[in-house]
C-alpha cells in the first residue's frame, strides 16, 4: 500500500503566535489504541533568543485525561528526548521521537528555559502500522 492510506496525522502543537516567556508548550494527547508506531514531529520556527533551550518531555498514561501520568522510560522511545529536544541555533529544524511503550495515551511538553525572544514551534503526531487500514 502506499503511504497516504498507512499514515495517520493529527494536530499535537497548532501553530501560534510565538513565545516570548518560559512558558511549556504542551501538547494534544495521543491515543495510540490501534496503532503500532507513533511518533511525534517537531518544527521550529525562528528561535531569536541568544541562548534558549527547548527540552521535550514525553509522557504516558493509562487514562485519557493523563491522570497519573509518568515520563516515559527511554527504553521505550525511539530515539532520545535530548535528540528532539533544540537549542536557540536551531533555527527552523525539524526533530522527531518516537514511542514503543504499551500505554494508551501519550503527550509531549516541550520547555523553554532563557527564553527571551520570539521562538515558533508547531508539531504534529504521525501513526502508522494500524490495525484498521486505510489509515483515516
Amino acid at each position: 500500500m502506499d503511504l497516504h492510506s498507512n499514515v495517520k496525522a493529527s494536530r499535537a502543537i497548532a501553530p501560534a503566535a510565538a513565545t516570548t516567556d518560559n512558558t511549556p508548550w504542551v501538547s494534544a494527547i495521543l491515543d495510540t489504541q490501534n496503532y503500532d508506531t507513533n511518533e511525534l514531529v517537531l518544527q521550529a520556527g525562528v528561535l531569536s533568543d541568544a541562548d534558549a533551550t527547548f527540552t521535550v518531555l514525553l509522557e504516558e498514561s493509562n487514562d485519557s485525561g493523563m491522570s497519573g501520568a509518568v515520563a516515559v522510560a527511554d527504553a521505550d522511545l525511539i530515539g532520545l528526548e535530548s535528540e528532539a529536544s533544540f537549542t536557540f541555533a536551531d533555527d527552523n529544524v525539524t526533530k522527531k521521537l518516537g514511542y514503543r511503550g504499551n500505554k494508551r495515551y501519550i503527550r509531549a511538553t516541550v520547555t523553554p528555559a532563557n527564553n527571551t525572544g520570539n521562538a515558533f514551534l508547531a508539531a504534529v503526531w504521525l501513526q502508522a502500522n494500524g490495525r484498521k487500514k486505510p489509515a483515516s
